[in-house]
């Protein structure tokens, strides 16, 4: 089989690599990825010598460059490129909109006009928008997106869904829960906090902390979508969660302990515009249907991750570029001060 990952050098995406070449070892991949802040060839070190893996760096709104690579023949496209971080998308969402509405268009474009087998569009459980009470997100909830970036996802996979009804594409939507795990970018709430703690930064925490996510491993949502690859319905919907309900605040508290670190790192900053304040997902579809069922607990998972983090403190500085720390400067410094 031949699979064309786009935004294969992200977190997600990058993980996904590893994870199909080691369980399948006759699979060739091509890695498209524009290289944006979040996008790190660091991240595929351990393939770039494989013969199975190509890397090419493109922006899957040129068509033309889209166009050509897809015309070399694939079996599947996942495409994991997307414009990502609420925060930044509620700065600006130009980009979001770009990327992750006319990006995904053009690979829809090209699965039709190549005859591409399957396409897989991975989307997040932030386009159902904000539960209230205890109930879950299932495939059949509305989308009710609540900010910019979960806008252009939930526009996405309309434009997915469309493709399917209107063209016969065999596509898949999958919509995971928060991830964790290697090779996340220290934006997210996670690794920020790990690698703030590591230097004895303040940890901010927005509002009082009490927004609750569903913890997703990186390695678990691998191995959902491999799943939906061979053996997902076509045109079916698949949410993939981690069963693992945590607050904000609760994340961070237990990063710290198991760093021994001291809970006055916490800071609590205004809290960010149209905050959600509860994700949780049903994955009894794809449990039932597929097989799947995650592996990893939050308390292993995350000890394993904080592992990762300390094992690779030089990935973590180098990717913590000029950049990255401007934007995080102009995110929290005029939130300081603010207890939630």
């Amino acid at each position: 089989m031949k699979l064309l990952v786009t935004g294969g050098a992200g977190f997600i995406g990058s993980n996904f690599v590893h994870y199909m070449l080691n369980e399948h070892p006759t699979y060739r991949i091509v890695t498209v990825d524009a290289l944006t802040y979040a996008g790190n060839l660091e991240n595929l070190k351990n393939v770039e010598d494989d013969p199975r893996h190509q890397f090419v760096k493109g922006d899957i709104c040129d068509r033309l460059l889209v166009f050509d690579l897809v015309s070399d023949g694939f079996d599947v496209i996942v495409n994991f490129a997307a414009e990502s971080h609420v925060d930044r998308s509620i700065l600006d969402a130009s980009p979001f909109v770009r990327t992750n509405v006319l990006g995904t268009q053009v690979l829809l474009d090209a699965v039709r006009e190549f005859g591409v087998s399957k396409y897989i569009q991975v989307s997040t459980d932030e386009v159902y928008g904000s539960l209230n009470g205890d109930g879950y997100f299932t495939e059949d909830t509305p989308l009710s997106p609540n900010s910019p970036y979960s806008a252009s996802k939930a526009s996405a996979d309309l434009l997915v869904r469309a493709a399917h009804h209107t063209y016969g594409i065999d596509v898949n939507i999958t919509r995971c829960s928060n991830n964790y795990g290697p090779f996340q970018f220290p934006e997210k709430l996670i690794p920020l906090t790990i690698s703030n703690a590591l230097e004895n930064r303040s940890i901010p925490v927005y509002g009082d902390g009490q927004q609750v996510r569903d913890w997703l491993h990186v390695l678990d949502h691998c191995r959902a979508i491999d799943q939906v690859i061979h053996h997902g319905r076509p045109g079916e919907v698949y949410n993939i969660g981690g069963h693992n309900e945590r607050t904000n605040l609760e994340v961070v508290k237990r990063i710290l302990s198991l760093l021994n670190k001291p809970e006055s790192l916490i800071q609590h900053v205004q809290d960010r515009p149209g905050h959600d304040r509860r994700y949780a997902i049903d994955a009894t579809k794809i449990r039932r249907e597929l097989g799947w069922a995650p592996q990893y607990g939050f308390e292993e998972g995350l000890r394993q991750t904080i592992q990762w983090y300390l094992d690779h403190q030089e990935w973590l500085q180098r990717v913590k570029s000029k950049d990255y720390m401007r934007y995080y400067e102009r995110q929290y410094s005029r939130r300081m001060g603010f207890v939630g």
